[in-house]
């Protein structure tokens, strides 16, 4: 029996990556609405200069709404691992366990456009483990703050493997299906740890803070990519439930312009 075999089948769950892409009071609403459709974790990108701040952006969203809340993910090439690692735990603790951290490299080259020096693949993985180290020294063993790893190549997956409760893969928008089947299936299934899918475009629209703003939504249809879902949402609804049965995912993130659209398959499949 393979690793794919072994895994525990999850229930389906479903984030909204919500940055405040608009007035304040539109985005309140838009929190509200997304906690009403019944996704499970409203996410924030981690893109200094675009937007506010994750760690009070989460703290306001979940005041607002009774839903959990992440980053999606905090780019270890920019941050310290005692100040990361600090910040999540507080996010836990004022809301009551409600928080998840999202972690991962970052993308190559932001920490030179915001004029910090580089920081070396081997050195992002080193603040990763440092980070979830920490975090967890602050949780102590009365608190688990959930930890989410953005993973690529093999180093990097090794290291969530240990330490992570869930993964999502950063794909390659040219990969097709076979080739993401075989990515995740390679991934060691020994521990029983949640597989997420980061969902870059619907239909024929882009996630912003999730995918370059030019990605051709039909060269990704026609190589069968997964990083796009249907805009239909009863065919949206079967090819997730396809991905979680061949794959196993069972948590997909989507960008907030698309929550609404998706939300009759939230309504359907979560918690399923």
């Amino acid at each position: 029996m393979n690793d794919q075999a072994r895994r525990v089948t999850r229930p389906f769950r479903f984030g909204v990556v919500a940055p405040i892409g608009s007035d304040l009071p539109t985005w309140r609403d838009r929190v509200r609405r997304i906690a009403d459709n019944g996704y499970s974790t409203l996410l924030m990108p981690d893109v200094p200069t675009w937007q506010p701040a994750i760690g009070p952006t989460l703290a306001t969203a979940a005041a607002l709404a009774d839903l959990r809340i992440g980053s999606w993910v905090y780019a270890a090439a920019l941050r310290e691992p005692w100040s990361t690692a600090w910040e999540a735990h507080s996010l836990s603790v004022l809301t009551d366990g409600r928080f998840e951290m999202g972690i991962g490299a970052g993308r190559p080259g932001i920490e030179v456009e915001l004029g910090l020096p580089a920081v070396s693949p081997a050195e992002r993985r080193a603040r990763m483990r440092e980070t979830v180290a920490a975090l967890r020294r602050f949780d102590g063993p009365d608190l688990h703050t959930p930890v989410v790893m953005a993973v690529s190549g093999p180093k990097s997956q090794a290291l969530a493997l240990e330490v992570a409760d869930a993964v999502t893969f950063v794909l390659p928008a040219e990969d097709d299906r076979f080739e993401t089947t075989n990515r995740v299936r390679d991934f060691p299934g020994g521990r029983d740890i949640e597989l997420g899918q980061h969902v870059a475009a619907v239909g024929d629209g882009v996630a912003p803070f999730m995918a370059p703003p030019n990605l051709d939504t039909a060269a990704l249809r026609a190589a069968d990519s997964l990083v796009i879902l249907p805009s239909d949402p009863a065919a949206a609804a079967e090819e997730i439930e396809r991905r979680r049965e061949e794959i196993g995912f069972s948590y997909f993130v989507i960008g907030a312009d698309f929550a609404d659209t998706l939300a009759p398959v939230v309504a359907k499949l979560a918690g399923q």
